[in-house]
């Protein structure tokens, strides 16, 4: 399936979002701790982390003794990851046009990235043919069904799309069916405090960039009450619920 994806838009949203990304990552943590427990445990000379953002898991990486190349789309944010000292090589690039080299690295990593690619299966594509023989691609992405309860309560303020909708389960499967892949899908919620923060968290990870083209525009209070009103709450919390696909592909 192909997406009208702006990459220039994509990563100028996370180029805003490059300073404050980490103070937002939780949900990004949860998610690449997932991945890891199903990659399991073992050592990978050579390490692409593709959608690098800050460099969190390039760092990991490193510190397991790999030697790690961290890709990210956006400019900032690989300067920013560059600051941290987190990886021994820095790339600027788009994950479905890696400028790496055929069979070059033993583990890909790519921990909520390849949900902005225009094609899935291009995509994959390219973390399979960097991959060597033996090595492994482990990703995470969104599914359907992600922060249904922003969508829920943008509809009882209007009738325009506020949010990304991604992928089904079924279609990221077909984009890797040519491949060996272990996987699972899980719901992972955040609480906040109000709709505000909730929506401040997407925007603080540069996730507010939508498919279809963004409108800037400023909240009024009045919408913010109608979101307050229109969110489902938990236990007198604004929950945001995503659906976590984490896959690991084994090159043969």
């Amino acid at each position: 399936m192909t997406l009208p994806v702006n990459k220039t838009a994509v990563a100028a949203a996370f180029g805003r979002a490059a300073a404050h990304y980490d103070k937002h990552a939780a949900f990004q943590r949860e998610s690449g701790e997932r991945l890891l427990r199903i990659l399991g445990d073992g050592q990978y000379a050579t390490v692409l982390d593709a959608g690098c953002g800050t460099g969190y898991f390039s760092r990991y990486w490193q510190q397991r003794g790999s030697c790690v190349t961290a890709l990210d789309l956006s400019d900032a944010m690989l300067r920013t990851a560059e600051a941290n000292q987190v990886a021994d090589h820095f790339q600027q690039g788009d994950i479905e046009n890696l400028p790496l080299a055929s069979e070059s690295v033993d583990l890909v990593w790519s921990n909520l990235a390849v949900q902005w690619c225009s094609q899935l299966s291009r995509g994959i594509s390219e973390l399979w043919r960097v991959t060597r023989p033996g090595g492994r691609i482990a990703f995470s992405t969104l599914l359907a069904g992600s922060l249904h309860e922003l969508h829920h309560a943008w509809r009882g303020v209007d009738n325009a799309r506020h949010a990304n909708t991604f992928l089904p389960v079924d279609a990221v499967l077909a984009a890797c069916a040519p491949f060996a892949l272990q996987w699972r899908q899980s719901p992972v919620t955040e609480l906040f405090a109000d709709p505000l923060s909730a929506m401040q968290s997407l925007k603080g990870i540069g996730a507010t960039h939508l498919h279809h083209g963004r409108e800037n525009r400023i909240l009024t209070r009045r919408q913010l009450h109608q979101l307050a009103l229109a969110w489902p709450q938990q236990d007198g919390a604004y929950p945001l619920t995503y659906q976590l696909f984490c896959g690991v592909i084994t090159r043969e």
